[in-house]
């Protein structure tokens, strides 16, 4: 049901952005979205978000700046072990030049690269 949700969210981040609006309203919401926001605003694909009432149904206004192209949530489970997130990379980023892949840890949402560096693995 998480990856549902997540799922439905990027989906409407991006269409918003083909749609050149400056802001998208995602609805219902979950930790692990906003979670998934901060990482996409500290490395510069949107400006900001807002939380409004996050121990309800809540909902979060997000504000774009016109740089995600393509945002996917991988709906089935799979565990990534901590050396194996290079490789894992490697096959579903369409280029190694940009990118990111976002893993639940146990240490809370991180980047690929964070996760390497702390040596942790999820899924």
């Amino acid at each position: 049901m998480g990856r549902r949700i997540l799922n439905d969210a990027l989906r409407s981040i991006v269409n918003a952005e083909k749609r050149g609006k400056a802001k998208v309203e995602l609805k219902p919401i979950s930790n692990v979205i906003s979670s998934f926001l901060k990482i996409m605003k500290d490395r510069g694909y949107i400006k900001d978000y807002q939380v409004y009432d996050p121990h309800r149904v809540g909902r979060i206004t997000v504000e774009l700046q016109g740089r995600v192209k393509d945002c996917k949530a991988l709906t089935y489970r799979q565990d990534i072990k901590a050396r194996d997130i290079e490789n894992y990379r490697l096959r579903m980023l369409p280029t190694h030049q940009w990118g990111y892949v976002v893993i639940t840890t146990p240490d809370g949402v991180l980047d690929h690269e964070e996760a390497i560096k702390k040596n942790v693995g999820g899924q």
